[in-house]
């Protein structure tokens, strides 16, 4: 049925075709940013997790959850 269906809606293989590309510009878009990020950034945001934070004073009338 769905094979019946899908035999009757004209011209979808075009949209496989613009799906396709589209990947594919997205893709390469992500490939091109990755490479061009700076080691000293990439450096810097991976070890951001380990860092040990400051903490700063709360504001008035906040108080600590902790």
């Amino acid at each position: 049925m769905i094979q019946h269906m899908v035999e009757k809606i004209g011209g979808i293989a075009n949209y496989g075709m613009i799906s396709i590309c589209l990947f594919f510009v997205v893709f390469t878009c992500a490939l091109v940013w990755a490479f061009r990020l700076k080691g000293k950034f990439l450096s810097t945001m991976g070890s951001l997790p380990l860092e040990d934070e400051t903490e700063a004073p709360a504001a008035k009338g906040e108080a600590h959850h902790e």
